[in-house]
């Protein structure tokens, strides 16, 4: 189910902790092969950020998202994803510290960053590496039906994308200052996990602004 930007939950500021528990299910695209991709993402070496805070943003919807189908890299935002980019701008900038923005160079993603930028006036990188999962043949079918364990032909192993994420995070948050990451809903659930942050169905909407603090037991998340 949709949720509005207008009184609803994501209006009002959530805070979740790491915990101990077992994560809730994933959004249905994601289920399949999640235990696999927390596993992946968690493993040694941890991941260690050099900032205290920093932002993830995922981009806003595109056509691919409203039909539920694995997307390729070329797609863009759709009308609703623009008007959700700049929303999610005016709340980032409400925040008041980004310094500067680290995109995913796919459209969907480097467009919702671009709106962020100019709202916020900060500098704004392309990081290939932060690009969603490339799952070559399977591109174009349901996505509630995606199992990220797949091996596609001409696409990308979950062993790689993981990998990939994890260096392009600890590169973008190595620093003193506080960046915001603008990528996709795989990227986050590999960060999150690399994190020991438990992933909620709550982070998983399209422009939702999601804040991360180092605390003494560990990173917490607020819903922007």
């Amino acid at each position: 189910m949709r949720r509005c930007w207008a009184n609803c939950w994501t209006c009002r500021p959530r805070r979740w902790r790491t915990s101990s528990r077992p994560a809730r299910s994933d959004a249905a695209a994601m289920i399949r092969g999640g235990e696999e991709l927390r596993a992946l993402a968690a493993a040694p070496p941890a991941l260690r950020p050099g900032v205290r805070r920093f932002y993830f943003l995922r981009h806003g919807e595109t056509a691919g998202n409203a039909s539920f189908i694995v997307q390729s890299p070329v797609i863009p935002l759709n009308e609703a994803g623009r008007a959700q980019a700049e929303r999610a701008a005016g709340r980032l900038a409400d925040a008041g510290d980004i310094t500067r923005i680290e995109a995913s160079s796919y459209p969907r993603a480097y467009e919702t960053a671009q709106a962020v930028a100019r709202r916020l006036a900060v500098p704004m990188n392309a990081t290939p590496r932060l690009g969603e999962r490339l799952f070559g043949e399977l591109v174009g079918q349901t996505a509630l039906e995606l199992d990220w364990r797949a091996r596609p032909a001409g696409g990308e192993t979950l062993e790689a994308f993981v990998s990939r994420t994890r260096a392009a995070a600890a590169d973008a948050l190595d620093g003193g200052d506080v960046p915001c990451l603008v990528a996709h809903g795989g990227n986050l659930r590999v960060i999150a996990a690399a994190l020991s942050v438990e992933f909620l169905d709550e982070y998983a909407p399209n422009a939702l602004p999601l804040r991360f603090d180092r605390t003494d037991a560990g990173w917490a998340v607020t819903v922007l």
